[in-house]
């Protein structure tokens, strides 16, 4: 009896050492590994609408400010093109009907249709008379650069909305910020020094801040881009609708050429004749 104690206690004494020495070739985690591994896996954990209530109420007007960029950027890609403001098939057709001095059919093809070349050209048509001289240029050129300012301004308008939204946007995730960070100092003030009591300020201030620059730089982006193309455009519908006016008075021949003076055709003419023997 006594001799088969003794074997138990033996084995119960290697199987303490084996464990002991298993975990000491073991070592325990650190604080800081464990710290790690917590916030790797709540960061795994979070989903992006999280991250957003994480972000406070105000991420709510943020996320409206990026609804309203996202529908003038749609509009802006609609509304700025060449098809829309200066649609190939009008412009030649205008051309065409100028250059053969047929003022009202090119005026009512320009109301039939709904673009601004189309309310360019008719607004300088209205001012045509054949009784005066160069049929009246002079104030068809100044109805068209005012309807073209009319123009220009009333497309202007959305593509400045884009504008407004890239500066609204990080004054909003500033403000947020700013909230953040007086809640993160109202818990120091209050005695509490903990991380996790500091927290959820410094994640509202982070996560506004953050959200205002994700819809402030794409905004401020499109908004030049678009501001170039219509800058563009109009002065291309400034150049069409001068070369069409100089169609219309005989100023430029429907080749592009510059018709020739008195003086240039009789020396032409004078030049191509036969010399007399």
């Amino acid at each position: 009896m006594k001799t088969t104690l003794r074997i138990y206690l033996m084995m119960a004494s290697m199987l303490v050492l084996t464990s002991l020495s298993l975990s000491a070739q073991t070592p325990a985690p650190t604080t800081q590994e464990a710290i790690n591994d917590k916030i790797s896996k709540q960061q795994k954990d979070k989903s992006l609408l999280d991250i957003y209530n994480d972000g406070g109420v105000w991420m709510h007007p943020i996320l409206l400010t990026s609804l309203v960029a996202v529908a003038m950027i749609g509009l802006s890609f609609v509304l700025v093109r060449r098809a829309r403001i200066i649609p190939g098939p009008l412009l030649a057709e205008l051309n065409q009907l100028l250059a053969q001095k047929q003022v009202t059919q090119a005026y009512q093809l320009c109301l039939s249709q709904n673009n601004p070349l189309a309310s360019v050209m008719g607004s300088a048509l209205v001012k045509a008379n054949f009784e005066m001289p160069m049929y009246n240029k002079s104030a068809m050129e100044a109805a068209a650069a005012e309807a073209l300012y009319a123009e220009e301004t009333k497309l202007g308008i959305w593509v400045n909305y884009l504008n407004v939204c890239a500066q609204i946007a990080p004054m909003l995730g500033l403000f947020g910020t700013v909230v953040g960070m007086i809640e993160a100092f109202s818990q120091l003030a209050a005695g509490k020094a903990e991380p996790s009591d500091l927290a959820s300020g410094i994640g509202v201030a982070m996560i506004t801040t953050a959200g205002g620059l994700m819809v402030a730089i794409p905004a401020m982006a499109l908004y030049f881009f678009f501001r170039g193309q219509l800058i563009s455009l109009m002065t291309d519908l400034q150049k069409s609708a001068s070369r069409m006016l100089d169609l219309f008075t005989g100023e430029l021949n429907a080749d592009g050429s510059r018709p020739l003076t008195g003086y240039e055709a009789h020396f032409n003419q004078t030049s191509n004749e036969p010399a007399n023997h």
